[in-house]
């Protein structure tokens, strides 16, 4: 019979609690935004607005959050294992992202006294805006999340890299690490963005046949930025 894993159960005292990364802020000392909508949104995409920002904003809470959304639940122990923190980091981190409503309890998974954890969200959508609020602490927490998003990107293509010998041939054919160089203008890079995702949402909730012997989760990055020229760089 497994035991149950001491932080899961009842709470422990609290760690000494980790300093929060520069840029963050507290919603009391600024009228929160409003809510920004979520009607145009897939069902599971949370948009992200200054205040729900502030609870996501931490390398630690953004890893927790992808863990459970690939991998399904997960207890803080487990967590903690996978990502090489204490199981009292991850226990914290964890009710700080279910006081923002970014991940719940899954009792259904727990045994007598042990907690586990599960997404409550499946995607995030980040509001351009916040990189322009007049609150400069919301406007570093963006600043924070964006370098953390593209810091693990680049870490799981490192990862692909890594192990890519692992993988059989016929995925490591099908992968694929690609730059391209375009001229158009920001409505055209508009455009061009929207039709990249309409496509790979076609690919989504495929069915399957029992032929399909290697079936497996893929990552896709999407990158579009403008790269200037010397003559074309902005203005201060």
């Amino acid at each position: 019979m497994d035991e149950p894993e001491p932080d899961d159960l009842s709470e422990p005292s609290e760690p000494s609690e980790p300093a929060e990364p520069p840029g963050t802020y507290d919603p009391s000392e600024s009228p929160e935004s409003p809510e920004s909508p979520e009607s145009s949104q897939p069902p599971g995409v949370r948009t992200l607005d200054a205040r729900s920002l502030r609870g996501l904003a931490h390398p630690l809470r953004m890893q927790l959050l992808d863990a459970l959304r690939l991998a399904g639940p997960a207890t803080a122990s487990q967590l903690a294992e996978q990502l090489g923190e204490s199981s009292g980091a991850t226990s914290y981190h964890l009710r700080q992202l279910a006081a923002y409503g970014f991940v719940e309890d899954a009792p259904e998974r727990g045994k007598g006294r042990e907690r586990w954890w599960k997404a409550a969200v499946q995607g995030l959508h980040f509001d351009d805006g916040l990189l322009k609020d007049p609150n400069p602490a919301v406007r570093g927490a963006a600043d924070l999340y964006l370098h953390e998003v593209a810091t693990t990107h680049a870490r799981e293509v490192s990862t692909w890299l890594g192990d890519r010998d692992r993988w059989s041939s016929g995925w490591s054919r099908s992968s694929d690490m690609s730059s391209m160089t375009l001229r158009l203008t920001p409505d055209l890079a508009a455009e061009l963005i929207e039709r990249m995702h309409t496509l790979i949402d076609t690919y989504r909730d495929r069915e399957f046949t029992p032929r399909d012997t290697e079936v497996g989760t893929v990552r896709v990055h999407t990158h579009l930025f403008p790269l200037a020229t010397e003559s074309e760089r902005p203005n201060p």
